[in-house]
C-alpha cells in the first residue's frame, strides 16, 4: 500500500512537491484553501494528482502519514495544530525535495536582504563555468520540481526563514547566511531572537564536510556564531578591510584568503571586474565567489562570470544616462536597510526618489548618509508627510509627485552631469503601483521616454 502524503498549498512549492511525491510512488493529495492558478490546476490534472481548492477537508488531510506545507502557512494555523496533535510529521518542501537528492551538491542561501542577488550570481558563476546547475527555492522554480526533473549536479537554492522552519535533515554542502535584520516578526511572535534562530536552522545539520559562509558585518549573525559550536568549515566576509577574514574589501579590490580542506589560496579581484553596484553587493559577490570556490569552480571561470553578470531587475539596476546623469532603478528597496546600502554604494551626488506606503520607517538610520550624499529628494506617493517632515531642513530641495513620469521630469530639471537619479523608495508601492516591479517598470519607461523626447529635440 502506498504511503499517503498531503500537500498543503497549491503554489509553486506545493505543486512541485506533489509532482515529486507522485514520481516517488506516494499516494498524493493536494489541498489549497484558496483558488489555484489556472496553470497549476492544469499541471495537477495532467499529472493525474488528486486535489481540492477553496477548502481544507480535514478527514482527507488527517489521513496522511506525512504533510508538506506551504511556507505561507504558519505553524500556529489551527489545521497545522490538529495535524501535529495527531502525530503526523509536517515538513517544508525544501526538506521533502532534499530527501531525494543523491549525489548532487546543494548551495543554500539565506539572509534578510541580498539573497536573491547572491543566488542569481552564484547560479551564474556555476552556469558560465559549464556546470549542470539549477536555480530554485524562494526564487523561480521549487526545489522539488527541479529534483523531479533531474539531471543536475548542483542546486543553488534561495531559502527563506519560513522554508527553514520546516526542515529536519536538510544539509546543504554550502550554507550562506548574509545578514539578519528585523523582518517578518509577526510570524515569530514579534520576537527577533526567534527569527534569528529560524535563520540559523540553515546550519543545524552541518558537519565538518560542509561549508558555512557568513557576513561578519551583521551583528546578530556574529553574536549567534560566537554562541554556537559550529562543525562546518567557516568563511567570514566583510565589506571593510579585515585581513583576518576569508574575504574582505580593500583598496578597490575584493581580497580572498581562501582555505578549504588542504587548499589555501589568495585572490585579489578588482572592483572594476564586477558588474554590481554598492558595498552590500560586494558582500553578495564575496558570498557567491566563496560558494563557487567551495565547490571547486576554477578562479579564472569565476572572474569571467563576475564580469558579465546582470542582476535581477529593480535591484540597483542601471537604466540610462541622460545629459551626463545616471538613472538607477532600485525599486526593490522597500525598507530603510536596503536604501542605506543603495545610498552608501552609489558614487556621485544623488537625487533620491523615495516614498510610497511608509511602514513605520526609522529614517534616522540613513540621516547621516542622506546629509552627505543627497542633494534633492523627490517624494513619490499619495501620503508623503513622514518623509517630508523628517528631511525638511536636512535636504536643500524637496518635491512631491504622484507618478513616475513626474518624478523623472523633476529629477531631470535638477540633475547635473555626474549626478545619480536613484529610485530607492524605502516604502511599499501599493498606493500608486501594483507592486515594486510595476513601480520600477514605470520608472524605466519614464526615463526611456524622456531620453527619446530629448533626442528628438536635438535632431
Amino acid at each position: 500500500m502506498k504511503e499517503r502524503i498531503v500537500i498543503l498549498g497549491g503554489g509553486e512549492s506545493g505543486v512541485g512537491a506533489a509532482i515529486l511525491a507522485q514520481q516517488k510512488g506516494y499516494d498524493v493529495f493536494l489541498s489549497d484553501g484558496g483558488s489555484l492558478a489556472a496553470e497549476r490546476r492544469r499541471t495537477l490534472k495532467s499529472h493525474k494528482i488528486d486535489f481540492e481548492e477553496g477548502e481544507h477537508t480535514e478527514e482527507l488531510i488527517l489521513s496522511a502519514s506525512l504533510v508538506v506545507k506551504s511556507p505561507g502557512i504558519p505553524d500556529s494555523a489551527p489545521l497545522i495544530q490538529k495535524i501535529v496533535a495527531k502525530g503526523i510529521a509536517v515538513i517544508s518542501e525544501i526538506e521533502f525535495a532534499y530527501r531525494f537528492i543523491d549525489k548532487a551538491k546543494v548551495i543554500a542561501i539565506t539572509g534578510t536582504n541580498g539573497k536573491t542577488t547572491t543566488s542569481l550570481l552564484t547560479y551564474h558563476l556555476l552556469k558560465t563555468a559549464g556546470y549542470k546547475v539549477a536555480l530554485g527555492g524562494n526564487i523561480g522554480r521549487s526545489l522539488a520540481a527541479l529534483v523531479a526533473e533531474g539531471g543536475f549536479h548542483y542546486y543553488v537554492v534561495e531559502v527563506s526563514s519560513f522554508q527553514l522552519d520546516g526542515i529536519v535533515n536538510f544539509r546543504p554542502d554550502v550554507a550562506v547566511l548574509l545578514n539578519i535584520t528585523p523582518d517578518h516578526l509577526d510570524r515569530y511572535e514579534n520576537n527577533f531572537n526567534k527569527y534569528v534562530t529560524s535563520k540559523f536552522k540553515i546550519i543545524e545539520n552541518l558537519t565538518n564536510e560542509q561549508a558555512f559562509v557568513y557576513c561578519a558585518d551583521s551583528e546578530p549573525v556574529t553574536e549567534e556564531v560566537s554562541r554556537r559550536k559550529i562543525e562546518a568549515s567557516m568563511f567570514a566576509m566583510s565589506a571593510s578591510n579585515n585581513e583576518k577574514l576569508s574575504a574582505y574589501l580593500k583598496d578597490e579590490h575584493l581580497i580572498f584568503n581562501y582555505q578549504f580542506m588542504q587548499d589555501e589560496k589568495h585572490y585579489h579581484i578588482p572592483l572594476s571586474e564586477i558588474s554590481l553596484i554598492g558595498k552590500h553587493n560586494m558582500v553578495n559577490s564575496m558570498a557567491a565567489v566563496l560558494s563557487a570556490l567551495c565547490v571547486e569552480v576554477p578562479i579564472e571561470k569565476v572572474l569571467k562570470g563576475l564580469k558579465n553578470f546582470k542582476n535581477a531587475p529593480h535591484r540597483l539596476e542601471f537604466v540610462k544616462e541622460i545629459d551626463g546623469a545616471a538613472y538607477i532603478n532600485d525599486s526593490k528597496a522597500t525598507n530603510v536597510d536596503s536604501v542605506f546600502y543603495a545610498l552608501d554604494g552609489v558614487k556621485g551626488d544623488i537625487i533620491w526618489i523615495a516614498g510610497g506606503i511608509d511602514k513605520g520607517n526609522d529614517y534616522s538610520q540613513i540621516e547621516k548618509l542622506v546629509k552627505k550624499k543627497v542633494k534633492a529628494l523627490i517624494c513619490m506617493g499619495k501620503e508623503n508627510e513622514a518623509l517630508v517632515n523628517y528631511f525638511n531642513g536636512k535636504i536643500d530641495k524637496i518635491a512631491e509627485v504622484d507618478s513616475a513620469k513626474m518624478a523623472v521630469s523633476q529629477a531631470h530639471n535638477w540633475a547635473k552631469k555626474g549626478d545619480v537619479v536613484l529610485l530607492s523608495p524605502a516604502c511599499a508601492s501599493f498606493d500608486l503601483f501594483s507592486n515594486y516591479e510595476d513601480r520600477g517598470d514605470k520608472f524605466k519607461r519614464a526615463v526611456s521616454k524622456l531620453n527619446k523626447e530629448l533626442k528628438s529635440k536635438e535632431a
